[in-house]
């Protein structure tokens, strides 16, 4: 316990050094990024450097508003800190001037501020945002705030803290039973409890034993995996190590798909970190317990966040679904026992261990404890990503969070949980946001994507971009699935073209039958999920297309299956 009290000592010395002088922080997430942030942080840079100032400009995550971006964040030694959004490369001269080295902040381009600045008439009202406020903050509440490559601000905002109560505080059995007591669910989509889970891999008596990090994340319209390994990776490592302590496992791997070179760089670079603050490898900050951690990069591949796809691919084959059983738990990658667990549920595994699961469950429901992050795009005014208390309905992140839909119209319909979720219609946006109502209503919360779309949208056009998606990813293996989701495409392409029948709408739920009962895995059972979900709430559309003159989406799709292409 001595070394980690040493090393938050030297955490708190760094920091308070950092606060010293003012500060700067360039919201680099993949939605800064997009909207321009890595310009605006070199022109930072050039200006500081030309006026020789003390001032320290930090990378950090985002705060999740991406409709802000890029988002500047500038923090005075008082404690003063003052928001910027949609800053452009000619607002950058005048905020180093007059907020740096002037301390007169621009108001004019100022959205937000927490601190010390006090109203005058010259200043507006400022206050902490409406989608904050109504935010719970616990996977993303060092979102915007820590640099996620500063390994000191982690530990100073309680980071490792968790780790420590662990190892030094607690039995191997009463870690996992407060997840286990959590009610913690999976993050990725199935729900399953988590606690059951790491409970098969614990009962494992075999010496090397691996705990696996999903971060495929192919789903269009979900970003928030990513976001944590851009924002916060130590709390994800630090979650890792404790599923390890509450299994004995000896081996962990962070599975990222290539090509997303922020969320990758900075995980390495995290357990990099680890390793040489003793938070990883042999005897952990000086205890008895060991273990080991790397980053692992595969291609591209929708099926490989599929748990044993996942495995596949770790071992360099093609990432296609394995017969089960035997279960991961008991022959999972190399042949060694295995637990797989999406970023988002791992992640929440320090708050549980550091505040206890009796704070947990008191937050969510009774069957969905703890919080959801949801990525909201689509027709919707303020587009980002949000961390809400489960149990919130969808009305209120749309309406008291997101601000509705633009240009005053009409909300028609939600696509929830990615391309193998469902549809819903306005009537559900008093849904509670939990797995349970959620799955009632006929769609899934899943990876947490929610895409909005207004009263002008081609719900027919919209299902069948949803197929040809599924269609191209299909691994092939399973024939229900690999033939399923190009017999779906063909029969969509005939109503959006005019050239079908009657008889289509009934051959589509055959198709989807047979795909839901005779696949491997998940993505070809819940293939027709955007049909079947479709049709329970827009048959008018469907009617009125197979009725029609062909709509100006009428151009067929026809992409070659991934299957195809090896």
């Amino acid at each position: 316990m001595q070394k980690f009290i040493d090393l938050k000592k030297t955490a708190q010395s760094h920091y308070d050094n950092i606060l010293k002088k003012p500060r700067i922080r360039v919201g680099t997430d993949i939605s800064g990024v997009a909207a321009g942030s890595l310009e605006i942080s070199n022109e930072f840079s050039k200006y500081i450097s030309e006026k020789n100032l003390d001032t320290t400009l930090s990378h950090v995550g985002g705060f999740g508003l991406s409709y802000a971006e890029p988002l500047i964040d500038v923090e005075m030694p008082d404690g003063s800190r003052v928001f910027y959004s949609n800053v452009s490369i000619q607002n950058v001269k005048n905020i180093v001037e007059s907020h740096i080295i002037n301390g007169k902040p621009l108001y004019d381009i100022a959205f937000a501020y927490t601190g010390n600045l006090v109203n005058t008439n010259n200043t507006p009202e400022f206050y902490e945002l409406p989608e904050n406020k109504l935010q719970k903050k616990i996977l993303t509440e060092n979102f915007g705030h820590i640099d996620p490559t500063d390994i000191y601000e982690y530990i100073v905002n309680n980071g490792y803290s968790a780790l420590a109560k662990a190892l030094f505080e607690m039995e191997i059995d009463n870690v996992h039973k407060e997840i286990l007591d959590s009610k913690l669910r999976g993050r990725g989509g199935a729900a399953f409890p988590t606690g059951v889970k790491l409970g098969f891999l614990k009962g494992s008596d075999a010496k090397e034993k691996y705990i696996l990090c999903n971060c495929e994340e192919g789903d269009p319209g979900a970003w928030n995996d990513k976001a944590i390994l851009e924002s916060d990776p130590h709390r994800l490592l630090e979650g890792l190590i404790l599923a390890a302590i509450a299994t004995n496992a000896s081996n962990g791997i962070i599975f990222i798909r290539h090509g997303n070179d922020i969320p990758i760089e900075r995980t390495k670079e995290a357990v990099k970190n680890a390793y040489e603050h003793g938070l990883l490898g042999k005897n952990i900050l000086g205890s008895e317990f060991s273990f080991d951690a790397e980053v692992v990069l595969v291609g591209e591949s929708y099926v490989a966040g599929e748990e044993t796809a996942l495995m596949e691919a770790i071992e360099g084959k093609r990432a296609m679904p394995r017969y089960k059983p035997p279960f991961p738990a008991a022959f999972g990658v190399w042949g060694h026992p295995s637990n797989i667990n999406n970023i988002k549920t791992i992640a929440n595994l320090p708050s549980i261990i550091l505040k206890g699961s009796e704070w947990f469950t008191s937050i969510g429901t009774d069957t969905s404890t703890g919080t959801a992050i949801l990525c909201l795009s689509g027709n919707i005014n303020k587009p980002g990503l949000y961390e809400i208390e489960m149990g919130t309905t969808i009305r209120s992140v749309i309406e008291d969070i997101c601000n509705g839909i633009p240009d005053n119209k009409e909300l028609k319909l939600l696509q929830t949980g990615g391309p193998l979720g469902g549809v819903l219609n306005s009537t559900k946006l008093d849904t509670s946001i939990d797995f349970d109502s959620m799955a009632k209503a006929g769609a899934i919360l899943g990876s947490g994507g929610i895409i909005v779309a207004d009263e002008d949208v081609d719900v027919v056009d919209l299902t069948r971009m949803l197929i040809a998606f599924c269609q191209f990813e299909s691994c092939g293996k399973c024939f229900p699935c690999r033939l399923g989701n190009s017999h779906l495409l063909e029969i969509l392409n005939r109503i959006c073209g005019k050239n079908s029948s009657d008889s289509d709408i009934d051959l589509m739920r055959k198709v989807g039958t047979n795909m839901q009962q005779g696949s491997l895995c998940g993505h070809g059972q819940l293939g027709f999920n955007p049909i079947k979900s479709a049709l329970e709430y827009f048959k008018e559309d469907f009617d009125f297309a197979l009725d029609s003159t062909p709509s100006i989406s009428n151009t067929t799709i026809n992409i070659p299956t991934r299957a195809n292409r090896y």
